[in-house]
This record gives C-alpha cells, structure tokens and sequence, in this order.
C-alpha cells in the first residue's frame, strides 16, 4: 500500500480517537469540579463528589454494552461504517452536555438527562476504541505494527490533553463565570472537532483483515457467540490486562484533581497543569514505546510498565503529600508519563494478535472494555471511598495500584508474543 493511504489510515485512527476521548475525559474532570455542585446537590460535599464520580463511572459499565454492539457491526458491516457511527454518537452526546440545564433550573431532571447522555458516550466509545485500533493495526506492515497499535492510543492522552487545557483556560475565568457558563465551553466547541473527524474517515476504505474474511464468506452471524465459543480465554486474558492500564491512569489523571486541591491544599490550576505536563509527556513516549515493542516485542515492555507500576505506588503520594508544586509535577510524570506510557502503547496491538480476523473486533472490544468497566471507572471512587474509611490514608489507595498491577502480571502470563508475524487475516 502506499505510504500517502496508510500516512492517512494513521491520521484517522488518530484524530477519531483523539475527539472521542477529548469528549470523555471533559466530563471526568468537569465531574469532579463542576457537576458536585450543579448537578448532584447534596449538603454533604462528599456525597456530592462520590455522586458525580458515580455518574462518570456509570459510563463504563455501559461501554461493554457499546463495545457489543458495534464490534457486532463492526465484524459484520466493516470499521470504516462503525467508525462513522461511533464518532457522530459521542459528538451529539458532548454537545447536548453543554447545554443541559443545572439542577437549580429543573431539579432532578438535570442529573437523569445529564447520565442519560453521559451512557450515549459510554456507548459510543465502546465501538470506538477498538475501530479506531484496527484501522492502524490492520492496515500495519507486520515489521511495524507496534508502531501502527501504538497511534491510536495516543488520542487517549491527546484528547486528555485537550480537555484539561481547554478547561485550564476557562478556569482562569471568575469562579461565578467559570460556575455559570465557562465550563460549557469545551463542551460546545467539540461539535466541530467531530465535523473534522468524520470529513478525515470518509476517505479511508475497509481494512485489508476484514476484506480477507469477506472474500472467504467467513463473516460470522452473531461475532460475540463465536467470540466467548473459540476464544473465551483470550478475553479473559484481555480483561486482566486492560487492568493495570486504566486503574492507575484514572488516579493519576481524575481522582488526583480532586485528592490534591480538597486534601492537599494545592491549586485546581496546578494540579490541572501538572496532569497536563505528564500527559504532553505521554503522548511524546507512546509511538517511541509502540516502535520499541516492534523490537523486543509487546509482553517485556507490558512487564517493564506494570512492575514499574507496582515500585512507584508509595512513592507517588509520599512525593504529593511533600506540599511542593515541584514533586506534584515530576510524581505525575513519573507515574502517568514515564511508567504508563508502555503499558498503554503495546495493549491494543497485543490484544488485536490473540484474536483472528473475523471476531477481533468483538474480541478486543470485549476485553478492553469489561476491563474498564471492572477497574478504570470504578478506580476514583474506590479511592475515594478508600480515604474515607482509612482516615484520609492514601496506603489503601497505593495498596490498590500495586494489587492492579499484581492482577495483570497473572493475566499475561501465558500470553506468546507475535511480533513480526502476520496477523491471521
């Protein structure tokens, strides 16, 4: 294939996975700014905060569902189509947040039309994730498919980043504004990241994977029956892998904006920034950790991350609990840039290795995306509730990321790597 068709495959893959976790990630940091106080008005702070973290963690457990639906389509129908669907979804469901009335205007209507739109998202990224992947890993020269699996997951970082610095900018308003209307901002605009999105994937044909299973008339006719009939164990495995990748990442990335400015007296604006610092740092480590797996395969770097992971629990918070701006900032690196940034770069192209060509869709979905569910949206209430019954201790909630990171060491175990070998079209 030409290097122009496969410059653009990269870019779709990238830019649709970009806008879709922009979209989410908003949420899960207006969440614990914002919606506590707009939305899920409760005397008691705390129950506010728990409540608004319980809406961010609802989208997960829908996304499976997402996950199920489209990798239907997406195994039946084709990528590109599902793509199309899947990004329009998120879109309309992000817009609609910026203009929903607060609990002050029509009560309890609020927090219902608020969830029913945040479960659109969660529906929408569950057919995204593993679309957006597939059309990189797919599409990928053999000798490059780490590099090609890595692309795509910088969008989660890039769309991150892009929330967090579309909100550090509103944050600069008057807390009255910021309160009123400056956080709907960000929201609003993303109409326009999807428009562009979706004009870049209406480019892109089917990829060479699917196409081979179409030509052999081995489309299967319900792709989740054959999925949990013939490869039951690699989901499993991918369950337990996704583990250590979206616990850490959320307490690194969401319950840290809310730990650091409620109990440890930092500022929203250098805590926000911080995160943004480790996640430019991501971002940056992602393709480099994606072309490295393309030479010593994906399962050393996944065992570098996940013990680095394990190594770095205590230290992080005894490094924010010092009260310097300075150590917020490199323990957030350290922990979201630096020991992340392999874990998160070869999950999606050893996940797409263990799944043949006709249920890889469903496959992966199904893995990352139970995943999840089970450890990522779950992982700041956890440590919230955690600090709430240990007196404010963060040893519970450090206990935590070391026992995540035990759960995906077992999962991979048995897992061969497949560098360099053709993937199963």
């Amino acid at each position: 294939m030409e290097k122009k068709q496969l410059n653009r495959v990269l870019i779709a893959s990238l830019v649709g996975s970009s806008i879709e976790w922009f979209d989410y990630f908003l949420y899960g940091t207006v969440a614990a700014l914002v919606f506590n106080q707009v939305f899920f008005v409760n005397e008691d702070p705390t129950v506010g905060l728990m409540l608004a973290y319980a809406s961010f963690a609802l989208a997960f457990f829908i996304r499976p569902f997402g996950g199920i639906i489209f990798s239907h389509i997406g195994d039946r129908i084709g990528r590109k189509k599902t793509l199309i669907i899947t990004l329009s979804l998120m879109g309309v469901a992000t817009f609609g947040m910026g203009l929903l009335p607060t609990y002050q205007a029509i009560g309890i209507w609020a927090p219902i039309l608020l969830i029913t739109l945040r479960l659109i998202q969660g529906l929408g990224i569950g057919g995204e994730w593993g679309g957006a992947l597939l059309l990189a890993v797919e599409y990928a020269p053999p000798e490059k498919r780490g590099f090609f699996g890595s692309v795509p997951q910088m969008g989660i970082t890039i769309g991150m980043m892009l929330g967090t610095f579309a909100l550090s900018i509103m944050t600069m308003l008057p807390e009255d504004s910021f309160m009123t209307w400056g956080w709907r901002v960000p929201f609003i605009l993303s109409a326009l990241l999807v428009v562009f999105g979706l004009w870049i994937r209406k480019g892109i044909d089917e990829t060479p994977s699917f196409k081979a299973v179409q030509e052999r008339g081995e489309i299967p006719k319900l792709p989740i029956v054959t999925t949990l009939k013939t490869h039951w164990r690699e989901v499993l495995i991918a369950i337990g892998a996704k583990v250590v990748e979206t616990a850490p990442f959320y307490i690194f990335s969401t319950f840290i904006v809310s730990y650091a400015t409620t109990y440890l007296d930092y500022s929203r604006t250098a805590t926000l920034n911080s995160v943004m610092v480790a996640t430019i740092v991501t971002t940056i480590l992602i393709p480099i950790m994606g072309k490295l797996s393309d030479k010593v395969g994906r399962k050393p770097l996944y065992v570098w991350g996940a013990v680095g992971m394990i190594i770095f629990a205590f230290p992080y918070f005894w490094m924010i609990h010092q009260g310097s701006v300075t150590l917020l900032v490199i323990a957030t690196v350290i922990g979201l840039g630096v020991i992340w940034a392999p874990i998160t770069a070869v999950l999606g192209t050893m996940f797409s290795e263990i799944f043949s060509a006709e249920v890889r869709y469903t496959g992966i979905s199904l893995g990352y995306q139970i995943g999840a569910a089970v450890a990522g949206g779950t992982a700041p209430l956890v440590a919230t509730a955690l600090l709430a019954n240990f007196n404010n201790s963060y040893i519970p909630v450090a206990l935590y990321i070391i026992f995540t990171a035990v759960v995906s060491l077992l999962a991979i175990w048995a897992v061969k790597d497949r560098k360099n070998q053709a993937l199963d079209q």
